[in-house]
């Protein structure tokens, strides 16, 4: 923003103490109470300048914003079909040890089935195993309970 403000409500406090003097008698006090709430706001405003540029040690305030993805390398790697079908079966075999151990809704199961099925990238492939391991935690927490139960 810059000084736009302190300039803006300093303007109008000259403004209104220019009119001081112009108006008529009775109106002094009212106007007397609107310049003194503007020049306070106009070092309010001041104030609040030097602090911001105190703060970001005068770096210009009309930076131009870079994007994020100018920045960014992204990598990727290929994984082969064969890396793919022996995750999908690991995760399978997870899911189906899982599904014994633990009394999850079969929606729940069959989703995951689905996704199995579907895994093409190294992105899904960890959001997969992010899932089994979540599955796998509540499964222990649960024999965990059972036992103290007992």
């Amino acid at each position: 923003m810059g000084h736009v403000p302190t300039a803006t409500v300093g303007a109008l406090a000259a403004v209104l103490t220019g009119l001081y003097f112009v108006l008529p008698d009775g109106v002094h006090f009212t106007m007397s109470v609107f310049i003194v709430a503007a020049w306070f706001l106009t070092a309010i405003c001041w104030l609040a300048q030097k602090s911001a540029d105190y703060m970001h040690k005068y770096d210009s305030h009309n930076e131009i914003k870079k994007k994020l993805t100018e920045n960014q390398v992204i990598q990727t790697s290929q994984i082969s079909a064969e890396v793919l079908e022996q995750t999908k079966i690991q995760f399978s075999t997870d899911l189906e040890e899982l599904k014994d151990r633990v009394k999850i809704k079969d929606n729940e199961i069959e989703k995951l089935k689905i996704e199995i099925t579907n895994l093409k990238t190294l992105v899904e492939i960890e959001s997969l195993r992010t899932e089994l391991t979540h599955l796998k935690m509540l499964a222990a927490q649960e024999n965990t309970k059972n036992r103290k139960k007992k």
